[in-house]
């Protein structure tokens, strides 16, 4: 049965599912913020600037009116940059039907509340179910989803119900949906892994090798699992889709904007002109404010992100946050992934 789905943002991501949704016969709404890029990719069908070679179905209805894409939609597929979330979605209030499922893809915390998106989706949109406001997270470059190549995510609701909704109209033969009811952790592992990702990609432009980081992917996933915890998710969460999957693929793919921007980095750039290298937004740029944030606010340690930090913010060298890290003191590897509750001091 076709659902009307609003997708609000079209860089590559937006556009993919937009792309995924149309072949699995619903009926999509692109929404793209400046009236010429509607224009164009109505005339061309292609997306050139975020997912050049993937051809836009007609089914797909481009426009630049916000309102427009919304009317009449039973899903609100949301997919513009996580500090954004807010200002665009918030004055459409009034507009989201009854019954509509709101779908975040945006991986982020917001800076100025310390707020997930699907949290600031809830706060902006009050007349929402909260039961039918999640997100739809995993190891998903679009640039692979748009080539129909197999590709996992997780769609997280606190009503199940929903996340099977979901579920069922995301499914398609190269892109496989699981469900999750941990919200909350889904959130956080999609989020900080891109915090991880940028400190990866500084290793590999500062040339540390694959002893490095691999050490810095493990120890970066205890860190999630640390604040994942301590803000009441599931540890079995991120040894999951959203969490070691997700902090994998950003890690290591060549398709990932923050394992590129943390390269650019390693190699001596300032993080100004990292950015302008950047046709698209590098979210863990932004979400390393936030995250640096939450962990002093949770009481968690989380030193490689306090590095990346530092590095970004505050003109520490990323050599010398590299000697930091191997200088701490020492520690006893504990069980970060299964333990009901940690205090937060293992490290």
């Amino acid at each position: 049965m076709s659902t009307r789905i609003a997708v609000l943002g079209a860089g590559s991501w937006g556009t993919a599912l937009a792309i995924s949704l149309a072949r699995g016969g619903h009926t999509v709404a692109l929404w793209a913020r400046r009236p010429e890029a509607a224009a164009e990719i109505r005339h061309s069908r292609e997306n050139a600037p975020y997912l050049p070679g993937a051809a836009v179905p007609e089914a797909v209805a481009v426009t630049s009116d916000l309102g427009a894409a919304v009317d009449h939609a039973d899903v609100w597929l949301v997919a513009v940059p996580s500090q954004s979330v807010r200002s665009v979605v918030g004055p459409l209030a009034d507009r989201l039907e009854p019954g509509a499922i709101v779908v975040s893809v945006a991986k982020g915390i917001e800076n100025e509340t310390l707020l997930t998106t699907s949290a600031v989706l809830r706060d902006v949109l009050p007349a929402a179910d909260p039961g039918r406001v999640g997100v739809l997270y995993g190891p998903s470059h679009a640039e692979e989803v748009a080539k129909q190549r197999p590709t996992s995510v997780v769609a997280a609701f606190s009503d199940v119900a929903v996340a099977g909704r979901v579920q069922d109209l995301f499914m398609q033969p190269e892109l496989r949906v699981y469900t999750n009811a941990d919200l909350i952790g889904v959130e956080i592992g999609g989020s900080v892994k891109n915090v991880m990702a940028l400190a990866a990609g500084m290793a590999d432009g500062l040339g540390l090798g694959d002893n490095a980081k691999a050490a810095l992917v493990t120890r970066g996933l205890a860190e999630i699992t640390r604040l994942g915890l301590a803000m009441g998710a599931d540890a079995h969460t991120f040894a999951g889709l959203a969490g070691l999957g997700d902090l994998v693929v950003t890690c290591f793919s060549q398709h990932s904007r923050n394992r590129a921007f943390g390269e650019r980095i390693g190699r001596g750039e300032a993080t100004d002109e990292a950015l302008g290298h950047s046709r698209m937004v590098v979210e863990g740029v932004r979400t390393t404010q936030s995250v640096h944030a939450l962990a002093a606010l949770q009481g968690v340690e989380m030193p490689i992100t306090e590095a990346v930090h530092a590095i970004l913010f505050e003109g520490l060298a990323p050599a010398v946050a590299v000697g930091q890290l191997m200088a701490r003191d020492p520690k006893l590897e504990g069980a970060h992934f299964d333990t009901p509750a940690l205090d937060g001091s293992e490290a």
